[in-house]
């Protein structure tokens, strides 16, 4: 299994000479997992949270599953065996959200949707250009791709929560969304959230601008987005203190059904990677997390793999954004 691991991570991990596979000289932040059991697959059980007092810059890459060139069959079909939660098809359908096109330009788009009910209130402003709008529940990037869009990233504004996915591999149809991550203050409200008061984009830059309730802003840059990766490049204004400054939120029942299975964390000056299961991963000093899978699950087989790294204390310009 070690071995078979290790392979895995090295296919995921290789790729684009720009864009960097591990820290390695990177800041260690602290990983803790607040992650517990659940027998249903559509609630996350799932939370890493990632903490230091003098992180200011970090990555976040979605990149796909190694075995997705082996994949026969996608699964996308929300499994709501052993649920008893809102969404569960036994309970009354909602009223369609209200789609709004923000920006558009030949290679990407951005869409806003208003949903009926949504479980916080939606005080959390969108900002584009001189646009300002209100309600938002969802934001969507699209991107062009042959024969169409590709929808590539989503932000919920209201509870900062986001999901990433890179373009499909060539000849297959778009590939799940996963596991999903906070990226700020984090605190719990029921769950782990992130309030933000505004959410400012500019489509020039492919970039990103959060305010915190709790103060503070960031900055989100699409560093590269193609049919192997989606990077995210993340610069704080000052640091998160007392509290996590990001965190995966995901889901795993067994590991035949579920949206991350492994873990593994380079530690600080270690010769190599650690890794556990998810839910009997317990904590780390690391310079890089991953958090994916090493075999297809029946829950969004598709759907990728999580890496963060390059922590580091100082903020120095984001590299161009990559078509």
């Amino acid at each position: 299994m070690r071995s078979t691991f290790f392979f895995v991570l090295a296919l995921l991990l290789a790729g684009a000479p720009d864009v960097r596979a591990a820290s390695l000289d990177g800041v260690a932040v602290e990983v803790t997992n607040a992650s517990e059991p659940v027998l249903c697959a559509e609630k996350d059980n799932v939370t890493l949270n990632l903490q230091s007092g003098s992180v200011r810059r970090f990555r976040i890459e979605a990149a796909h599953p190694a075995y997705i060139g082996t994949l026969v069959r996608d699964s996308f079909e929300a499994d709501w065996t052993a649920c008893d939660i809102p969404g569960n098809p036994d309970k009354p359908a909602a009223a369609p959200p209200k789609r709004t096109t923000l920006y558009e330009d030949i290679d990407m788009w951005v869409v806003g949707l208003r949903f009926p009910t949504f479980w916080r209130p939606a005080t959390a402003t969108v900002r584009i250009g001189d646009r300002i709008e209100t309600g938002l529940h969802l934001l969507q990037v699209w991107m062009i791709r042959p024969m169409g869009g590709e929808e590539v990233l989503v932000l919920y504004p209201q509870d900062g929560y986001w999901r990433a996915r890179p373009m499909a591999p060539a000849g297959m149809a778009p590939t799940a969304f996963g596991s999903s991550f906070l990226i700020g203050p984090v605190e719990i409200e029921e769950r782990p959230i992130v309030r933000l008061t505004e959410v400012a984009f500019d489509p020039k830059a492919r970039a990103f601008s959060l305010k915190f309730d709790r103060g503070g802003s960031a900055m989100v840059t699409l560093i590269k987005v193609d049919q192997n990766r989606h990077v995210l490049d993340v610069s704080f204004d000052k640091t998160v203190e007392g509290r996590p400054f990001a965190a995966l939120r995901s889901m795993f029942v067994t590991d035949f059904n579920n949206d991350v299975a492994r873990i593994a964390v380079r530690e600080k000056d270690a010769k190599g990677w650690r890794e556990d299961g998810i839910l009997a991963f317990k904590r780390a000093s690391a310079t890089d997390v991953w958090a994916g899978r090493i075999a297809p699950s029946r829950h969004n087989t598709s759907s990728p793999d999580m890496v963060f790294g390059a922590f580091a204390e100082t903020v120095q310009a984001a590299a161009p954004a990559k078509k």
